[in-house]
């Protein structure tokens, strides 16, 4: 069998993929735009694929093509409907980056909350060098116990959230933008309610018709000039002139966002212009990417395959 990664840098460099070799044959192209797609499959058993769109005009000459494996939880690049027609089957993978995500949630929160940022500053500029005093109180911050911490979005990245911020004493509630049923052991309220009172405000939910654009200015502007915004779902979730104007209003205290609206971050991006670090942290969607993550994600694919095929 013929199996062929169609974007692997989207992996990393650092992630073995020796034992797909097992399998067959593996190609691996670093990145394929869509027009390279066809001819670089057209005698491929299995593609693996992150972003690529996977479709009749790419995967259409495929003849031998049995499986689809996506390296990501959501499949909004796959016409389900001609894989079905075709009687292809498709696989992707859930649950392999709830620890890591949630550890880079609280790693911007506390880069926002502590004024990281501007306490590096201030001693590798050396201003702390033969200072006054000790210490130094020019920003000041809180302790997330007592606090309220809101979560948008309660899957397995928010329900680990939610037990990591119980456990720095931070009382911790919910809103499902869908409408679903109460979870039991958390506290459901409405979405307006978490805007109101929550200290940080964080997003874990997928992007669908009740996400989309659901942090706007006016879902901003019913948040505390105290709070902290975290989005680490999706880009579109959030819009992102809104949040600027927000920051440059104060309406809220800081962003975190691990995730844009396009990405890489495109030019006219309007959180380009906004260049206080200590206000708002912009990571390049890493949050999903610790070593160990990547490794379980590619070991299930390779569970998946082995499966599939009776490997």
């Amino acid at each position: 069998m013929k199996f062929v990664f169609l974007d692997v840098k989207t992996i990393g460099d650092d992630i073995d993929l020796s034992r797909f070799d097992l399998f067959g044959e593996v190609v691996k192209y670093p990145f394929s735009t869509q027009q390279e797609v066809p001819e670089r499959i057209q005698d491929a058993d299995v593609i693996i694929v992150n972003k690529i769109q996977v479709n009749e005009a790419s995967i259409g000459a495929a003849k031998n093509l049995k499986l689809v494996c996506v390296t990501a939880t959501g499949t909004n690049n796959l016409d389900k409907e001609y894989l079905d027609k075709r009687g292809i089957a498709w696989r992707n993978v859930a649950g392999y980056s709830t620890e890591s995500v949630a550890q880079h949630t609280f790693a911007m929160l506390f880069y926002l909350l502590e004024h990281l940022r501007y306490y590096d500053d201030y001693v590798k500029e050396d201003h702390y060098t033969n200072d006054t005093i000790f210490t130094h109180f020019a920003q000041t911050f809180y302790e997330l116990k007592g606090k309220i911490w809101g979560i948008i979005g309660l899957g397995n990245i928010g329900r680990r959230v939610a037990a990591i911020a119980e456990a720095f004493g931070a009382q911790v509630i919910y809103a499902s933008p869908s409408g679903a049923a109460p979870q039991e052991g958390y506290h459901q309220v409405s979405l307006d309610t978490l805007l109101e009172t929550s200290d940080i405000v964080s997003v874990h939910a997928p992007l669908n018709e009740h996400t989309e654009h659901l942090m706007n200015l006016n879902a901003f502007c019913k948040m505390k000039k105290s709070a902290i915004f975290l989005n680490l779902g999706r880009g579109p979730i959030v819009v992102e002139a809104d949040l600027k104007t927000a920051l440059e209003t104060n309406e809220i205290q800081a962003a975190g966002l691990d995730v844009l609206c396009v990405e890489p971050m495109s030019e006219d991006n309007p959180l380009r212009g906004f260049t206080d670090s200590n206000r708002l942290l912009i990571t390049p969607h890493i949050a999903w990417a610790s070593i160990e993550a990547r490794t379980k994600l590619m070991n299930i694919i390779a569970g998946q395959i082995k499966e599939f095929f009776g490997l």
